[in-house]
């Protein structure tokens, strides 16, 4: 299957509770009304695209309407469609090398999952990379590492359980430089129940590559569950005040019914999704497109 396919499959769910929702709405609308824009509402904010981003999506329907004087619901239906491309399309920054990339989520998100996906997916552009297993507080988190870093063949830095993860960063730092690493991706521990350990973890770890790395580009990507919803919005919410958050990486999403979510992101974080699992495949981890997203949804 091609990207296009893979991602149309992977958001079946949420087309059910989503699209085929607002596809009945358009078929029995003869008049846009007060009723319309209610039902449309209550629509969205069950696929999780939020009560704030809902808001703002059906003000701006409604005065496109107005404003060209729109009769047909399945105009308006075409409207909606490009507000909700509108909403997702944050550009990203180029990527500039070298580059550390420090990934962070809770436990269970698919962080180490995602992390051997990116790994791939560099190496399939010809970039070389490395990984580094810092999240040395959960059992056999550096294990699952190693497997994806077989699977992906790329070297990986690791040290024994319950140790420094700053001491992790700092070998996987002068490895990087040694070979000349295209990008140094750095897997976090997931813990969110103390911030502040989180945050000075993650701020001695940019100490250490500011001092020894420091034409490496910095990049901090959190990973979100799609099936968590708007739960898992409020988690970033958390990181966004423990970190600086540059990027999501919303996983799981052919697991849920919710994926309005990938919505909701830009107006609650304001983060552009950089990536979307839609499948557990090593190749499943796509770049977001806005566009390409809402054409699979419809």
């Amino acid at each position: 299957m091609g990207f296009f396919q893979r991602l149309k499959q992977g958001l079946t769910k949420t087309r059910g509770g989503l699209t085929e929702k607002v596809d009945e709405l358009v078929q029995n609308t003869r008049v846009i009304d007060d009723d319309f824009y209610d039902e449309l509402t209550d629509i969205l904010i069950l696929a999780d695209v939020g009560v704030s981003a809902t808001t703002d999506i059906i003000e701006k329907l409604q005065a496109k309407v107005k404003q060209q004087n729109i009769k047909d619901a399945e105009k308006a239906k075409e409207m909606l469609k490009e507000i909700l491309v509108e909403e997702m399309n944050i550009p990203r920054p180029h990527l500039k090398w070298p580059m550390v990339m420090f990934v962070v989520g809770v436990n269970g998100v698919g962080k180490t999952t995602t992390i051997g996906k990116l790994a791939l997916r560099f190496q399939e552009i010809g970039r070389s990379v490395i990984l580094a297993a810092a999240d040395t507080f959960r059992a056999a988190a550096d294990e699952q590492l190693a497997v994806w870093a077989q699977r992906a063949n790329v070297p990986l830095i690791r040290h024994h359980e319950g140790g420094d993860p700053a001491a992790v960063v700092y070998d996987a730092v002068q490895a990087a430089k040694a070979r000349k690493t295209d990008l140094l991706i750095v897997d976090t521990a997931g813990r969110l129940h103390n911030k502040k350990n989180l945050m000075d973890e993650l701020a001695k770890m940019r100490r250490i590559i500011d001092r020894e790395y420091p034409e490496a580009e910095m990049r901090c990507m959190l990973v979100l569950d799609a099936t968590t919803g708007q739960n898992g919005i409020q988690q970033a919410k958390q990181f966004k005040e423990a970190a600086e958050i540059g990027g999501i990486i919303l996983t799981k999403l052919d697991g849920t019914a919710k994926g309005g979510v990938a919505i909701a992101i830009r107006k609650e974080l304001n983060v552009p999704v950089w990536y979307i699992g839609v499948g557990e495949g090593i190749d499943d981890l796509q770049a977001f497109d806005a566009k390409e997203f809402v054409n699979a949804l419809f």
